[in-house]
């Protein structure tokens, strides 16, 4: 592993099985993630996108371990975290918070906005005097008052700020990787902003690194430095932000971006338009998951997986897609990036 990488996932696999009959026998199994790998470098934002079901809060939820996966591995700074010689779940979450996108279910109610910032520091050591010392501080750094609202309880609170108290409920212990799950979706677009600035300067100031997670484009856009774009429990395409909004390379992005509203009326209504549901997660189709609604899908891309493949010279871009991939069967292959440019 580089040593500029903080967090590699690799071959992360959960399913979730789905009981039914009168002994509750397993009957079926959703694959919500499958085969999922990546790496998040220091001081950088990862953003993740997909459509609903695609599986990112749960990958979300597996790199908090607050699910436990079925296979694969979660590294944080070259230690694995639970093996027997790596990091432990205490160290772990210490060093990584999550913010969840509902600000106000995450909060207890009858606890004190103070109280639900310090409380974390307390579990791992720190005196009650001492975490809300802390506590009061990082409300002030995410732009609260804290003379104004450390007393205050949840319900006391507007949804953009309780967001901001979730925030420094996640730094209160100092993390070096916040996941940030959907974290700005039930604001409205000022308040949106505002958040967004703030992750930045919180960022910069504290040195983080982010995974931020969101079904907005264009927010993920705004603050991300690569993208991962999930499909049916997969990565399809992954890689600087430019690239992936500049040169999509997965018709599946193409459609993601595709259907974003544009401020160009010369360019609206001529982007892909993304049709159809999903196929079930609980019997994906075979070969690439995409093919059920993929417009240049051929013999092959039902019977073969594409594999994460670099998009012309940029390793650092890469889509699974069999018309990137030489030899694969398909029409554009194997001059892939070429030919794959021409058909759309």
């Amino acid at each position: 592993m580089s040593k500029d990488v903080l967090l590699e996932v690799r071959a992360l696999k959960r399913y979730f099985p789905i009981r039914g009959g009168l002994l509750q026998r397993q009957v079926a199994t959703v694959q919500a993630v499958d085969d999922v790998s990546f790496a998040v470098s220091r001081g950088e934002t990862l953003g993740i996108v997909g459509e609903s079901g695609c599986g990112k809060s749960t990958t979300a939820r597996l790199l908090i371990q607050l699910l436990e996966p079925d296979s694969g591995t979660i590294t944080l700074d070259g230690r694995i975290v639970g093996d027997s010689s790596g990091l432990t779940a205490r160290e772990f979450r210490r060093q990584v918070q999550m913010v969840f996108q509902d600000s106000y279910s995450s909060l207890n109610p009858r606890t004190t906005i103070e109280d639900a910032i310090a409380y974390g520091p307390t579990v791992h050591g720190l005196s009650w005097s001492e975490a809300r010392t802390r506590a009061r501080s990082l409300l002030d750094k995410v732009g609260l008052d804290s003379g104004l609202f450390a007393t205050r309880y949840p319900h006391e609170l507007s949804g953009g700020q309780r967001q901001r108290v979730n925030i420094a409920r996640a730094l209160a212990l100092e993390p070096r990787l916040v996941v940030l799950d959907e974290p700005v979706s039930a604001l409205d677009k000022s308040v949106e902003a505002q958040v967004l600035n703030l992750l930045n300067d919180l960022k910069c100031e504290l040195s983080l690194t982010y995974v931020f997670i969101s079904h907005d484009l264009n927010v993920v856009q705004y603050i991300s430095d690569r993208v991962l774009v999930m499909y049916l429990g997969k990565v399809v395409e992954v890689g600087p932000v430019d690239d992936i909004y500049g040169n999509p390379s997965h018709p599946y992005t193409r459609a993601l971006l595709g259907a974003m509203p544009s401020m160009d009326p010369d360019n609206r209504g001529k982007q892909q338009i993304l049709t159809g549901d999903p196929p079930n997660p609980i019997n994906p189709p075979p070969g690439c998951r995409f093919h059920t609604r993929c417009g240049h899908a051929e013999p092959c891309c039902s019977t073969r997986e594409p594999k994460l493949s670099s998009v012309g010279t940029a390793s650092a871009h890469q889509a699974a897609c069999h018309m990137l991939i030489p030899g694969s069967g398909h029409s554009a292959a194997p001059a892939a990036a070429a030919g794959w440019r021409k058909m759309v």
